[in-house]
């Protein structure tokens, strides 16, 4: 197909791909990216330069992929063949116009980037993988294989995300699925069905170092089968055995598979429909797990037999492994150990009492003390036999109120059997053994299950005071006697009674101190003494406003009452106290409190001349330091109980920063803040009575103040020089009496519009310092000034001067200064004529300046700017 055809199908083609305008397509003749998917369908327009030469006829084509790309000669870059993204990823064509041959306009370069499409299927790297796993394998722990795809794809794009799955398996038990893998690592293990029931094939166990020949065969095969007269070689039962055993041990996964899997590989990870897949098989042998727990092992407590006693035996996958045996608990006792064979054997007694479960830790070592089989934990629980009594309190006291119902509890008799809870060993009875003193019909009873004790007749204290019972508590094999004794304490029929109904009045100033006795008041009752009926408690009832007063006392009938919180006439110039006499137990359901248990007392208060009370116990500002001066930081407010006139002092402004108006208790700024001075300070604030200044009350008002970014950072030094034979960089660093987030760390830079330097450069150090290197040396001595800016967290800074000496140094390294020389003495005759040529030679030079001074004029400023970056 000519080009000129190629042309004409441009615009159909472009149109079906991509549903798009040519004029897309169409741009000025300079440096173009273009993107290209590959294996797209040719011939495929990329792009119409247009120039701006109307001589242009024709262009011309060089660099990368002549044989798959051209150019029309009315600018159209097409393809001429598909692209491959695996063959070349970026193509790089240089273009010139042409007009006769002759470049007009370019050269200009395109590149071309080759997109990768999706047309590259996933394969396997084996056909078929042959994998082995143990029976009982932990489900999703350590895979046991891993199966492993490429894709030829753009790895940087879906096309190349692979993801893995299971078709099937073979064979399928009940549709359950034995086998998992990961979507993305393709690695296989086994699902928690496949833990349980894979299951190898059925073999002859061997001892540990034990040889596996024909004849240990034979030897195994005679202890299981009687003695046979035919040979071995002529015994189908043998035979069959035998080559059973040599199945097992030599399988071949790939020749006699227990389980087959089929996995599939996608791209786009798997998740559309038109991914790329690829197929493989896994070929799985189950081996024989002969690691397997033989626990929870049971073992009866104080078991009379022969010791060290063989409880259970383990055996490793490994015939040569060695057996450790550790317990998982610190005890100090470790009664249990192991054997080369395996064996596990306990070596004393065991009491459940002490220890009823024991974690044994197994571990399977070949000779470099390598594992070969995960550790295994073995569960020995010490089974309980009757061999504890019952134990109670040597003495069990109960409290019982006279007078009650039949059927009251008493309470319940508290017994304990150390052996296993739940069982018959530990399960109690109780029983009533004996009464002291006697009556004619049993007065109580007790639960033989629970222990709880209850009345059988109505109980009185003037009969009996104190019941001892003797009660026996029993498990299956054992008995004991326990002690109980029951008090018959007084039924709350009497009521407290005051010594008098009302305690007359007290006259008290406000400024009583706290804790003052008012009065001593006291009370009786005729119950029994020692007893919550005989108990006398104060309750002050009504008229106690603010809780003010309290009673004080020790249950015993007297009572103080007591001045609990201040006295204030202008809110309670008087109380009337009513105070009630209660006892804890509560009264026959027949009595009730009367007038007997009530007393009255008055208590007037008289006024006294108090200190002024500010509003607020704590005056604490905080403010930043720029705030206005003369602005108001606080108002304090104060006030005279007896309403007298007050005024406001400020003491302790040290720093003279603050003003208080004496008659309004405003605080005002009178001076600038600064925090760099100080952060924080006191000072002391008095209300007093105008009439009386002795009557003061002080308050501490706190002033913490804020940051704010007020200091700009300087240069701690603003001189330093550098040897011209030895030109060490300068530090520089800066200081800033701000806080964070006004302070360090500083930028620093050149105060120029580039903040560059041509001969200089600046490195940044620390939060502080910048290091200063010189570029070029000059070639003779010479002092630069360099405007540096510092700036602080903020932002904040200004250029600030630099002056840095650049001169040659002493052997010491610092500057070299050259001494004054000798002065030189001349007769009067030399020295005039020196003069008189020295006048001459200024006439001339006066004229020769005079000439120049135009020229020199038009030239002052680019000097100035020339002199400047010198110095820089």
């Amino acid at each position: 197909m000519t080009p000129m055809v190629h042309l004409l199908l441009l615009p159909l083609l472009f149109s079906i791909a991509g549903g798009k305008d040519l004029e897309e397509k169409k741009g000025p003749f300079e440096n173009t990216v273009l993107d290209v998917p590959e294996a797209t369908l040719v011939p495929y327009p990329l792009f119409q330069f247009q120039v701006i030469d109307p001589h242009v006829n024709n262009f011309r084509l060089s660099g990368e992929g002549g044989q798959d790309i051209s150019i029309s000669k009315d600018g159209w870059l097409y393809l001429e063949q598909p692209l491959d993204w695996s063959r070349e990823k970026h193509y790089i064509i240089m273009v010139e116009a042409l007009a006769d041959e002759e470049v007009v306009e370019g050269p200009i370069y395109v590149t071309i980037n080759v997109l990768d499409v999706n047309n590259k299927a996933p394969y396997f790297n084996q056909s078929v993988y042959t994998a082995v796993v143990r029976e009982n394998t932990p489900a999703g722990s350590v895979p046991f294989t891993r199966v492993f795809a490429t894709d030829q794809d753009d790895p940087e794009t879906p096309n190349a995300r692979l993801r893995y799955s299971l078709v099937s398996e073979i064979p399928s038990i009940r549709d359950t699925k034995l086998f998992q893998i990961n979507p993305d690592t393709g690695e296989i293990s086994t699902t928690e069905q496949g833990q349980q029931l894979l299951k190898a094939r059925e073999g002859i166990q061997y001892a540990r170092g034990e040889d596996r020949s024909i004849e240990t065969l034979k030897r195994k095969f005679d202890d299981y089968c009687s003695v046979q007269e035919v040979p071995y070689e002529h015994n189908p039962f043998f035979t069959c055995v035998q080559r059973a055993e040599m199945r097992r041990q030599n399988l071949d996964p790939l020749e006699d598979p227990d389980y087959t899997l089929f996995v599939r590989v996608q791209d786009l990870e798997g998740a559309s429909q038109n991914a790329l897949s690829g197929n493989s098989r896994v070929q799985i042998a189950v081996q024989q797990n002969l690691w397997k727990n033989p626990g929870p092992i049971h073992i009866r407590e104080n078991l009379e037999e022969t010791y060290p006693l063989t409880i259970a035996k383990v055996q490793s996958n490994d015939p040569d492994a060695r057996y450790i045996l550790v317990q998982k608990e610190r005890e100090l006792k470790f009664p249990f150990e192991i054997t080369q064979n395996g064996e596990i054997m306990v070596t004393e007694k065991l009491d459940r009492e002490r220890k009823e479960r024991f974690i044994l830790v197994v571990l399977a070592k070949d000779e470099n003390d390598n594992e070969v089989d995960p550790p295994m934990e073995i569960y020995v629980l010490v089974e309980d036999v009757n061999d504890n009594a019952p134990v109670c309190d040597e003495e069990t006291v109960f409290e019982f109120q006279e007078n009650e119902p039949l059927g009251g509890l008493v309470g319940e008799l508290l017994a304990h059997d150390s052996d296993k809870e739940g069982t018959l060993n530990s399960v109690l009875t109780y029983t009533i053994l004996s009464q002291n003193p006697p009556t004619d019909s049993k007065a109580f009873s007790i639960d033989n299950v629970s222990g709880t004790i209850r009345t059988l007749r109505s109980l009185r204290r003037r009969e009996n005071a104190v019941y001892n019972l003797n009660v026996r508590v029993s498990d299956i094999d054992f008995s004991t006697n326990c002690k109980v004794v029951i008090k018959v304490i007084d039924v709350n029929d009497e009521l407290p009674k005051f010594e008098k109904n009302d305690y007359g009045n007290e006259t008290l100033a406000e400024d009583t101190p706290l804790g003052h006795t008012l009065l001593t008041i006291k009370a009786t009752d005729n119950d029994d003494p020692d007893t919550g009926s005989s108990e006398i408690q104060f309750i002050i009832s009504e008229g106690n406003t603010d809780d003010v007063f309290a009673v004080e006392t020790d249950g015993k009938g007297v009572g103080y009452l007591v001045l609990a919180k201040p006295l204030d006439f202008e809110t309670s110039p008087s109380y009337r106290l009513q105070i009630d006499a209660r006892n804890p137990e509560p009264l026959m359901e027949s009595l009730k409190y009367g007038s007997e248990s009530t007393a009255f007392f008055s208590v007037s208060v008289i006024d006294v001349d108090e200190a002024p009370k500010f509003s607020m116990d704590i005056l604490d500002v905080t403010i930043y330091e720029n705030i206005t001066k003369g602005s108001v930081l606080l108002t304090v407010h104060a006030k005279d109980p007896e309403g007298k006139e007050i005024g406001y002092k400020l003491d302790g402004d040290t720093q003279g920063w603050l003003e208080l108006d004496a008659a309004t208790g405003e605080i005002r700024t009178k001076e600038k803040l600064d925090r760099e001075k100080v952060d924080s300070f006191k000072v002391t604030v008095t209300a007093f009575e105008k009439a009386n200044p002795e009557k003061a009350t002080e308050r501490d008002l706190h002033v913490r103040l804020l940051d704010v970014n007020d200091n700009i950072p300087k240069l701690m030094e603003t001189q330093a020089f550098i040897c011209m034979k030895n030109p060490k960089p300068v530090l520089i660093k800066a200081e800033d009496s701000d806080s964070d987030p006004f302070s360090q760390p500083f930028t620093f830079s050149f105060g120029t519009k580039t903040g560059k330097s041509p001969n200089w450069e600046l490195n940044q150090v620390d939060d502080t310092t910048a290091e200063l290197k010189l570029k070029k040396t000059p070639t003779q001595d010479k002092t630069f000034s360099l405007p540096i800016t510092v700036k602080d967290k903020a932002g904040v800074g200004v250029p600030q001067a630099f002056e840095v000496k650049v001169c040659n140094c002493t052997e010491l390294g610092y500057c070299y200064i050259a001494p004054e020389g000798a002065a030189l003495s001349y007769g009067m005759g030399p020295t005039i004529g020196i003069l008189a040529g020295i006048l001459g030679f200024c006439v001339i030079a006066f004229v020769v300046v005079i000439k120049r001074v135009n020229k020199k004029s038009q030239r002052k400023a680019q000097a100035e700017e020339d002199e400047k970056n010198a110095m820089m």
